[in-house]
């Protein structure tokens, strides 16, 4: 069944109406990226993400989400723009989980408006909403409404809205007119993104290594300790990383967000101090609707206690020798490194005492390595 252009611009207002930023329409084809992702998953840059290779055939086609698919309605929804991190104590969280919401919540509760609008429309139309989680490459279909184009990080990037934005799909079996493709790239010469990179995580232009990258060790990689040598690389990220736009130019005149639940409030941020001690329920009071909830209290305490070694602030000696008896394992060898990184003759002398009672090989090898650390910093004093 066709539609006509007057309705498809009806979908595009209601969709401004409901505070998405952006909205395009793109045929539901075979998805232009899939050898790319196959080639992409061969490389092994997914690393433990094993959602991704499960579902390897799925992201061929969104028929596979939706079998009676024939257009897809994308979406942008700008985040918040502007760095509201604490800067007097160490610690950050990436701009998109900064809001007292999930984004996932939000953007799949409006998706469903915009359903529930296309069903007025079109009585009987079958519809799909997708926010990540199901098998879409979004980004290709987000391209292919001519919503913007893969920057050199792999993000999206737009024009007028830069880079902070999700993107989200309604899938219909309604046959609606589609927009042009965007077929251009306005990148250029520049590669501010991938020289700020602190990981090396990009293998080359367009194609990031996962594996090597500051959000997946902070968000994905929730139960192993964060390889030795990239903890430094780790900076001050708690919960994923935004270096790579913040230095991009299309970023500059970026939009602020409009929905309230998805506004950065810097009054609401912990330091890395604060959640390395946070309680399992004070965790659950103040994170259960973000999306810092799914990496969990142990995984994000892990990484404070990275990023309270890498603050070269002898002041956080106390709280990280005071956590050196955490019940995790996971948060006690990333304390050990982090005493290591800070820690004096004292600190050396607390760590021998660990020896005794620790049973943990991995911990009692991040003991000694964080002792020849503060034995070597000694002897250059």
């Amino acid at each position: 069944m066709g539609m006509s252009e007057p309705i498809k611009e009806k979908i595009y207002q209601r969709a401004e109406q409901l505070g998405f930023d952006l909205c395009r329409i793109a045929p539901a084809v075979s998805a232009l990226g899939y050898s790319h992702l196959q080639s992409w998953l061969s490389a092994g840059y997914a690393g433990q993400m094993q959602y991704i290779p499960n579902r390897e055939q799925a992201y061929k086609h969104p028929r596979s989400i939706l079998p009676a698919v024939r257009s897809v309605i994308m979406t942008a929804t700008c985040y918040s723009r502007t760095i509201t991190d604490n800067l007097s104590q160490p610690g950050r969280i990436a701009r998109y989980a900064q809001g007292e919401r999930d984004y996932h919540d939000v953007l799949r509760k409006m998706l469903k408006q915009l359903a529930n609008y296309l069903h007025e429309l079109s009585p009987g139309c079958v519809t799909r909403p997708v926010v990540d989680t199901a098998p879409l490459l979004e980004r290709d279909f987000a391209r292919l409404a001519g919503l913007g184009w893969f920057g050199k990080n792999t993000m999206l990037i737009n024009k007028h809205k830069g880079s902070n934005f999700f993107i989200a799909a309604l899938l219909c079996d309604l046959d609606l007119p589609a927009d042009l493709p965007f077929e251009t790239s306005h990148c250029g010469t520049c590669t501010r993104c991938l020289d700020v990179c602190p990981t090396d995580a990009f293998v080359k232009e367009y194609v990031l290594d996962a594996r090597k990258c500051i959000s997946y060790f902070t968000i994905e990689q929730r139960h192993e300790p964060i390889p030795l040598q990239f903890r430094d690389g780790i900076q001050d990220w708690i919960f994923g990383c935004d270096l790579c736009q913040e230095v991009c130019p299309w970023n500059r005149h970026a939009p602020a967000c409009r929905l309230p639940e998805l506004i950065a409030d810097p009054s609401r941020q912990p330091s890395a101090a604060e959640f390395l001690v946070m309680s399992d329920e004070e965790f659950r009071k103040r994170f259960k609707k973000t999306p810092l909830w799914r990496t969990g209290r142990i995984a994000i305490a892990r990484n404070a206690a990275i990023v309270l070694g890498n603050s070269q602030n002898a002041q956080y000696l106390d709280i990280l020798e005071r956590s050196l008896q955490n019940e995790s394992p996971l948060i006690r060898g990333a304390v050990v490194w982090a005493v290591g990184q800070l820690g004096n003759q004292k600190s050396w002398n607390k760590l021998h005492d660990l020896t005794e009672s620790e049973t943990d090989q991995t911990i009692l090898q991040e003991i000694g390595l964080a002792q020849q650390e503060i034995a070597k910093r000694l002897s250059e004093t």
